[in-house]
């Protein structure tokens, strides 16, 4: 049974900085991307930035320049630094693992983490 395990959101000034992290629990043979998404209240959830097992970015034009996405070297944690932070950038923050093979002959099906709150507010 795999896992995703968020954390790092919290409360932040506007132009201040949080870095995310999610973690994958349990067996994992491979991952076709990793990614982050936000939903606000309201709001349909969006992609923020995903990477896949290459190292290919892409990010939602209002974070570009501000977000950087990336993953650790065994490719079970992606992470969202984000910087200059403002106040729409309020949202819970998930991520989600596309493709993800438990062996290599397995059934490739998506995660998702429970998200993780960021506030963003003076």
């Amino acid at each position: 049974q795999v896992q995703l395990e968020e954390s790092g959101g919290g409360l932040v000034q506007p132009g201040g900085s949080l870095r995310l992290s999610c973690a994958a629990s349990g067996s994992i043979f491979s991952i076709y991307r990793m990614g982050w998404h936000r939903q606000a209240p309201g709001d349909q959830r969006e992609l923020v930035a995903s990477i896949t097992g290459g190292g290919d970015t892409n990010y939602v034009d209002s974070v570009k320049g501000r977000f950087t996405i990336s993953r650790d070297g065994a490719k079970r944690t992606v992470y969202l630094q984000m910087n200059s932070l403002k106040p729409e950038d309020t949202a819970v923050y998930y991520c989600k693992f596309q493709g993800v093979r438990t062996t290599s002959t397995s059934r490739s099906r998506d995660y998702w983490g429970q998200g993780t709150q960021v506030t963003v507010s003076s």
